[in-house]
């Protein structure tokens, strides 16, 4: 993908970009979130979309009121819209609304076909908590191992397909890592799941904002099973996720969670399923989110997946070019800015001789600027990318259940939205290099417990800026 030397300006389509944000010196400043990896803001049109539903908002499903009629048609609406954003199809696919990506996958683990000859979940070292996890409990994980700068090792993936063969019933891989902005070739990954008869599933939480996805029809060998994405990381912060899978799963075995909207028909000794999505979202669903995530959805596709991918990836070079020049900065992951349109905009690296702890907090007490530090939810992916040993990572353990998280590992991540602009970039790096010089105000005290910093005597007060 060839990209422009300068990225086009997406601000104005967002809300609170603007905000100005208390710091130490007693004065405000723009804020700056580099934290989207985690969170975005809102649409413009989503909030705009919202406003105006809630004047019709009621309960869905079976209410036959005027409000109820267009909460139901558009709650179902919202289905068709991540179908159709992700490359799915009514008549084999179902979409079911529920909390996040992490609720997703855990109601996938849960009703998962697995089998006597089939109950291996292949996974990588470099996954979110929430695609190892849930796995975890449900069936037999296995982790390929990674190359050395964090990418998958496909030629160990192969050795793994061909070791257990018909003993692996799923293959769970993230689209593109959280923390190092690598893109799998899920596609390529997806013919070889198929070929030894197994499921594929993608973690789309960090993909689905940046990339197009097509999850492609089931008779194409590349096509992909099943695949979650959340809408507080797709600038619908309203709170709700989407699974999208075969519906012949689905269509099979007893709901994970039961009651209201999951049945056809109840007795008192027997119980008839309702066909999915309906059977799969028990109790009243979350409208408002489903509305959120769609309305969020027909802005990135009118604003274009190219454009997107295409604007990040000017950020991400300017941001790599800066850093590699700047004496003792470490970068995790891919640091040739070159490669940019192939990844992400998440750029992880530290600070030579300042904890990670340390640089976030000044960061954001005195400069204005989010990011986010620690161990993103990734914990065996950073004790790789860090080299530590098993005797090292024994002795971290120990200290951390002693409660004492002063000296735990970790980076410092940056990671873009659509509205970034190369400015941001500028005063990041302006920042940076004053944490270098030791040019910050703040006699910074550390939280042994939480191991975070926070400048003494810091008070301000919340509802100046929000009360309800």
């Amino acid at each position: 993908m060839k990209t422009n030397t300068k990225p086009q300006h997406y601000r104005n389509l967002y809300v609170g970009l603007n905000s100005v944000v208390p710091t130490l010196n007693g004065e405000t400043r723009q804020y700056i979130n580099f934290d989207n990896a985690a969170s975005t803001p809102s649409f413009l049109s989503v909030k705009n979309s919202i406003d105006n539903f809630l004047n019709y908002y009621s309960s869905v499903h079976r209410g036959t009121g005027f409000k109820s009629l267009l909460s139901t048609h558009f709650y179902e609406d919202a289905r068709k819209t991540v179908l159709e954003f992700l490359g799915a199809n009514e008549d084999e696919h179902t979409c079911i609304f529920g909390k996040n990506t992490t609720e997703a996958i855990n109601k996938l683990a849960s009703r998962f076909p697995y089998t006597k000859q089939r109950n291996i979940v292949l996974t990588t070292l470099m996954e979110h908590h929430s695609n190892d996890l849930p796995w975890r409990k449900s069936a037999n994980i296995i982790h390929v191992n990674l190359t050395p700068e964090g990418k998958l090792d496909e030629k160990a993936f192969a050795e793994h397909m061909e070791k257990y063969g018909e003993s692996i019933a799923l293959v769970a891989i993230t689209g593109a890592s959280n923390v190092t902005g690598y893109i799998n070739d899920i596609h390529k990954l997806a013919e070889k799941t198929h070929r030894i008869g197994a499921h594929i599933f993608m973690d789309a939480a960090q993909l689905a904002p940046h990339r197009k996805i097509n999850m492609l029809p089931l008779d194409d060998p590349k096509h992909l099973d099943y695949v979650a994405i959340s809408a507080h990381k797709m600038y619908a912060p309203f709170g709700t996720g989407a699974l999208v899978g075969r519906r012949d799963t689905f269509e099979k075995g007893q709901p994970d969670l039961v009651g209201g909207g999951t049945i056809d028909l109840v007795t008192e000794n027997s119980v008839t399923w309702a066909s999915p999505p309906e059977k799969e979202e028990a109790g009243s669903p979350n409208v408002i989110g489903a509305i959120a995530l769609a309305a969020s959805i027909h802005q990135l596709q009118k604003i274009g997946m190219d454009k997107v991918a295409e604007h990040e990836a000017i950020l991400t070079k300017y941001l790599l070019n800066h850093l590699n020049e700047l004496e003792g900065i470490s970068i995790y992951g891919d640091t040739n800015p070159e490669n940019s349109p192939k990844r992400l905009g998440v750029v992880p690296f530290n600070i030579e001789g300042i904890s990670h702890f340390k640089v976030a907090a000044i960061l954001g007490y005195e400069f204005g600027i989010g990011v986010r530090n620690g161990c993103f939810c990734a914990h065996p992916y950073l004790l790789y990318l860090l080299g530590l040993s098993e005797e090292e990572t024994n002795a971290i353990r120990k200290r951390m259940l002693n409660g004492d998280r002063a000296n735990m590992p970790g980076l410092i991540r940056i990671s873009f939205g659509l509205y970034n602009t190369t400015d941001e970039i500028d005063a990041l790096i302006y920042s940076i290099k004053e944490i270098q010089k030791g040019n910050f105000k703040g006699d910074y005290l550390q939280n042994k417990r939480t191991g975070e910093f926070y400048p003494r005597d810091w008070k301000v007060d919340y509802k100046k800026y929000f009360s309800y």
